[in-house]
This record gives C-alpha cells, sequence and structure tokens, in this order.
C-alpha cells in the first residue's frame, strides 16, 4: 500500500536548492558575514548579530514545501495555516499554487474540501490531534513539518499528562504552536493543561496554589487558556512546566523557577520535587539568537533593525529584548517597510500590535546598526533591509560591497 504520509522529505533537495538560492540567498548578507559580521557604508556601521535568520527547523519545513511542490506537480496541495510566520515565505509558496487553508480566532479548519488525490502540509508549529486525526481520516497525502524542538515539546507534556501533572505551558494559547502543544495533553483522560502568558499571570496562578481564594476570576481570565472542565482547586497540585519554544528564555525560566519556589512554600522543600516538574523547553535556535543579540549589545548600537513577521513570536521577543536594555529598536516586517524616497519607516513598536509609520529622519543622528532577525526570516530581506537603510541615507552600498 502506498504510504500516505511523510515527515523525512522526498531526496529532491539538488532539484529545489536552484530554487531556495534565487528566493532567499543574500549577496549583502554573505558579504557581512564574511567581514566579520560588521559592514562600514560611509558613516555607517551596520552589526549583524551572528546568530540571525532561518533557523535549521524553518529550512526544513520550507524545504521540504518546495520539495512537495516538485514530487506532486499535478496535485492540489494545501497548507494548513502558514508554513512559517513569515509573509514572504508565505507568498511565495502561494505563487508557487500552494493554497492556505486558514481560520479565524475561534474557528475550526475546514477540511470538508479535502480529497484523497489531495496533498495537505502541516506547518512547522505543527497542528492539533484533533486536526491531525481529521485530515488522515481524509485519506489525502500528508507532509508532515514539524520542528523536531516542538516535538520534543509534545513528548515532554504527554509525559507529564501520563503522570497525573497539569502540564503548565508558558506561550500564548493564541498561538498555532502553543494550540498544537495543549493538545498532546489531551491524548489522557486525566490530562490537564494551563497557558500562562507571562510572569504577571503565572503569579495569580501561584497566589492561588499557595493561599487558595476565590477561583472565579481565574476561571474567566483563563476561560481560552486552559484544558476543558479545569478545576483550579483540584488540577494544581502537581504541575509540570513547558513553554512554546519561542518565547523569550530568561523568563520562561525565571517563570518556572518561581512555580517550584511557590510549591517548595506551600508543600515544603523536600516534598516539592513530588509536585513540580520544571524542565526548559526552549529550542536551541531560539536560545541561540537571543544570546547573539546579548552579545552584540555588550557594544550597544544607536539602534537596532529587527526583522521579521509581526506574528512571529520569536521575532517579537528579539525586539522586546532590545528594546528592553533601552536601545532603540524598529521591528520591521519586510524589507519593504523601509521607504527610501519617502525617507519613513513603518515598523511595529515593542509589545503592540499595530503598525506605525515614522516620517524623515527616523535614522537620526544613529551611525552604528545593529541588525538581527527571527528565526522565520530568509536572508534576502535581512540585505534588501541593509540596502534599504543605505537609500535612505543617500549611501552607496555597492561600493562597500567590493
Amino acid at each position: 500500500m502506498e504510504s500516505t504520509y511523510f515527515r523525512k522529505g522526498f531526496g529532491l533537495r539538488s532539484e529545489i536548492t536552484p530554487q531556495l538560492t534565487a528566493a532567499y540567498a543574500s549577496r549583502i548578507v554573505e558579504v557581512v558575514k564574511a567581514r566579520d559580521y560588521v559592514l562600514e557604508v560611509g558613516p555607517l556601521t551596520f552589526r549583524l548579530a551572528r546568530e540571525f535568520g532561518f533557523c535549521y527547523g524553518v529550512d526544513r519545513a520550507v524545504e521540504y514545501a518546495y520539495e512537495t511542490r516538485a514530487k506532486f506537480p499535478d496535485r492540489q496541495i494545501f497548507l494548513v495555516g502558514e508554513i512559517i510566520h513569515n509573509p514572504h515565505v508565505n507568498a511565495q509558496l502561494e505563487q508557487m499554487g500552494i493554497r492556505f487553508l486558514m481560520h479565524g480566532p475561534e474557528a475550526r479548519f475546514d477540511f470538508s474540501g479535502i480529497t484523497p488525490d489531495d496533498v495537505v502540509i502541516l506547518p512547522a508549529f505543527g497542528v492539533t490531534i484533533q486536526d491531525f486525526q481529521a485530515l488522515r481520516a481524509t485519506g489525502c497525502v500528508l507532509v508532515d513539518t514539524t520542528c523536531g524542538s516542538v516535538l520534543n515539546v509534545w513528548k515532554r507534556v504527554e509525559s507529564h499528562a501520563r503522570d497525573g501533572f497539569t502540564a503548565i505551558i508558558h506561550g500564548k494559547y493564541w498561538h498555532e504552536e502553543t494550540k498544537a502543544t495543549a493538545s498532546q495533553v489531551m491524548k489522557y483522560q486525566q490530562g490537564r493543561y494551563l497557558v500562562v502568558l507571562n510572569m504577571d499571570e503565572a503569579r495569580l496562578v501561584m497566589d492561588y496554589m499557595e493561599h487558595g481564594g476565590e477561583a472565579a476570576p481565574l476561571e474567566e481570565r483563563f476561560a481560552s487558556a486552559c484544558s476543558p472542565g479545569f478545576d483550579f482547586r483540584r488540577d494544581l497540585e502537581r504541575v509540570g512546566f513547558a513553554n512554546q519554544t519561542t518565547m523569550l528564555a530568561g523568563e520562561s525560566l525565571a517563570i518556572a523557577e518561581e512555580f517550584r519556589k511557590a510549591m517548595a512554600r506551600r508543600y515544603g522543600a523536600e516534598a516539592a520535587a513530588q509536585h513540580v516538574r520544571t524542565f526548559d523547553t526552549i529550542c536551541s535556535a531560539t536560545q541561540e539568537r537571543q544570546d547573539a543579540v546579548m552579545k552584540l549589545l555588550e557594544l550597544p548600537p544607536d539602534l537596532m533593525l529587527v526583522i521579521g513577521g509581526y506574528n512571529s513570536s520569536n521575532t517579537c521577543n528579539l525586539a522586546a529584548l532590545t528594546a528592553g536594555h533601552g536601545i532603540r529598536t524598529y521591528h520591521i516586517e519586510d524589507a519593504e517597510g523601509i521607504e527610501p524616497e519617502a525617507g519613513t519607516i513603518r515598523h511595529q513598536p515593542v509589545k503592540q500590535k499595530r503598525d506605525v509609520v515614522e516620517g524623515p529622519g527616523w535614522l537620526g543622528e544613529a551611525r552604528v546598526l545593529g541588525v538581527t532577525a527571527g528565526a522565520s526570516t530568509p536572508n534576502n530581506k535581512i540585505g534588501e533591509a541593509i540596502a534599504r537603510v543605505c537609500a535612505t541615507a543617500g549611501l552607496d552600498l555597492e561600493a562597500a560591497l567590493r
């Protein structure tokens, strides 16, 4: 019987490499890397973080999507949501005839139009158990690009649920990855999960764990962020920690430690280990990009350019990291956010989900510009951003690259 589930590629890398190079490579970025991650253009100095852009998991997902198109040239190909959170990459896939299956905030995916002759790509974030089972039932070909780091988190929360621990997930309950992770808990009848966005939410939960009180305010606040039938009086006696892989590592570790301390205060230091499990499930690529930014900030630039999708959690966290250290930070979704002729920049302020356009003069007196990009940002968009900054300042980039 022909296989209808694929996770390991189709062996077509050599066939698709020219396409990937044309779509995502950047001569500018290669020159900057060759010059020890520093590029001087007239009075401006660009300093590129040493870890940036596409991570292994994103590379794999994008390559696998291109291989899928090459493997099934005559079939309808669908993608569940976005392959990654980058508008340029998703637009490229649309141009290749891959159709996106989307849904509203509270709705479920509609797979009623999928037939056994179709091919469906699962994104790097993964999908919920319910969606996976629904797709398998259609008999279609499934191409699974779920990141290995995400799979590791799934194993962690599964073990929590199996052993009777409620999974406390540091993440965004509406994010595709967190939804998929939380669903793994529901493989077990006793499975429970609770998603906390930040330390403030975590402290609300910990305070109730230690001191009790009225559960109604928590039930209202976390109504969309917990498993069905979650009981704050019953389900916080034993908890296991995990996180969305793209959250700020420092915050995740701090939340886990505070949970451990809360359990020690409630049950005593020796008994606490029976009530809490704390593990760091931040992926290595996220950690490396955050560490590289921290290293870059040891010699603080005048401003920071952070390039990547506005809905990219790891990109937003890079912007929050630099802004949190007092650096003027511009998170741009794409290089096109910089308009040299108008002299403007369109960006998303840190921790605000809105577009802001700053007029001519946004560069100000800045002479040293830090540059980084989220794990779903291709190199060509990083290079284009550098080129557009130079054009805004009226500088000859080509001369500097020679």
